[in-house]
């Protein structure tokens, strides 16, 4: 099954079997996902021999209409499921990201029924999701959950809120609740006064140089760490 397939089953699921009907003549998300890859493709650039950049942020603008039927069936839990469709297509082209994949909806009231229009940019963030399963040179590797990312910027922050860089579904994880800071000694992690404290390798710490394998805990969720290629084992 390919991702579009994936995809559009979820999206079924999202909008609770009406996909069809509230679709009929306006744009179908799965469309949006396969022009979502299409740009990715178009813009994606080689920066070195084993690494190509792709674009991360993905703005797609719509008709009234549409942008209304995005809305009803909601437009943010789209959004999340076509940014999961880019990034597996990305993962199966070798692309690399420099910052968190996310598309976002706009309206044109010039547009007709039917009609979108995507623009695509390359934004640096502290996170980016991993497209390959092992530790870059550049930047190391955290997996939380099964989702691995990379750490592209100096600091990231982990937390159950919204303006964490990593965001965390589990209620025992505060709002920002860990920091991971790139120092020239290695990657330091920080509790920022979390209410459930840091745990790295079970043991409780306020902050902890971490080394390749270790595991950090924070609330029921787990964290693992890898600084150099080849460590993951």
């Amino acid at each position: 099954m390919s991702f579009l397939d994936k995809f559009e089953k979820k999206v079924e699921n999202v909008v609770s079997g009406a996909f069809s009907k509230a679709f009929r003549s306006e744009i179908k998300p799965v469309e949006i996902a396969s022009a979502v890859r299409r740009a990715m493709d178009e813009r994606a650039a080689a920066v070195a021999r084993d690494r190509t950049i792709a674009p991360n942020d993905f703005k797609v603008t719509l008709s009234a209409t549409d942008e209304d039927n995005f809305e009803a069936w909601g437009a943010d839990a789209l959004a999340e499921e076509i940014a999961a469709a880019a990034t597996e297509h990305a993962m199966s082209q070798s692309y690399s990201f420099v910052g968190p994949v996310r598309v976002t909806f706009d309206l044109d009231s010039e547009l007709t029924t039917g009609q979108y229009q995507i623009a695509s940019a390359t934004k640096r963030g502290a996170v980016a999701p991993a497209t390959t399963s092992n530790a870059a040179e550049r930047h190391p590797i955290v997996d939380i959950d099964g989702r691995r990312y990379l750490l592209t910027g100096p600091v990231t922050v982990i937390g159950r809120g919204s303006e964490a860089d990593i965001v965390v579904d589990d209620t025992g994880v505060s709002r920002k609740h860990l920091e991971l800071r790139v120092t020239p000694r290695g990657v330091i992690a920080t509790d920022l006064n979390s209410t459930n404290g840091l745990y790295v390798e079970g043991h409780k710490v306020p902050a902890a140089t971490l080394v390749d394998g270790n595991t950090l805990t924070i609330g029921r969720t787990r964290i693992l760490f890898w600084s150099q290629p080849g460590s993951e084992g």
